[in-house]
């Protein structure tokens, strides 16, 4: 049988700053330490306000991994071994080789360092060069002025917004604009990057 690239096994990625392990339970109590800082889920539309709602939102993510949708990770800071956060590949479309980059939070103290600068580098450099994608995804809620600055910063091209896309758990309907980058683009977007890390 032909190997599929686009299988989501769990998978470890590693750079210099940080690594991407597969994200598990073990991971629980540690993430915590991290995830309980609330302003982290303001712009998500999940909300994890204690360790059982985290349990929780672990098992979904490695439920969607069973399912084929989702390969999540646990953000370890290489130095330290401590756990800064998590992110995970989603709506994985094997069919057409694309997936979609997010459900992405990192600790207050790591936030507009290397440390998701490199994260996303890995999973783009996993996605074009080892999953054969021709498409990433991004998004953000269009009130998230920082996240869709960074988006951006990356090099993803913004598409568009699809207006009251999503209901956040506060109720408000709110509208999400897409990005993306093409396997056409990587090699660029890829020298960019590098360049970045390699200034900090």
């Amino acid at each position: 049988m032909k190997y599929d690239p686009m299988l989501t096994e769990p998978t470890l990625l590693e750079g210099r700053h940080i690594r991407l392990e597969p994200l598990s339970l073990a991971h629980l109590d540690r993430l915590w330490e991290v995830a309980s800082d609330q302003d982290l889920w303001r712009w998500m539309p999940t909300q994890v306000h204690t360790p059982e709602a985290l349990r929780i939102y672990i098992e979904e993510a490695l439920l969607g991994q069973t399912q084929g949708t989702t390969i999540p990770f646990t953000t370890i800071e290489r130095e330290s071994g401590r756990v800064i956060g998590s992110t995970r590949y989603g709506n994985i479309d094997r069919a057409h080789r694309r997936v979609e980059i997010g459900w992405t939070w990192l600790g207050r103290e790591w936030q507009r360092t290397a440390a998701n600068t490199e994260a996303k580098y890995l999973m783009l450099h996993h996605a074009f060069e080892t999953l054969g994608c021709v498409r990433v995804e991004l998004k953000a809620d269009a009130l998230n002025d920082r996240s869709r600055k960074a988006i951006l910063r990356l090099g993803a091209k913004e598409e568009g917004t699809l207006r009251q896309h999503m209901t956040t758990s506060s109720g408000r309907v709110r509208d999400t604009v897409y990005y993306s980058i093409i396997a056409g683009e990587w090699p660029e977007v890829k020298r960019e990057l590098n360049a970045k890390l390699a200034h900090r």
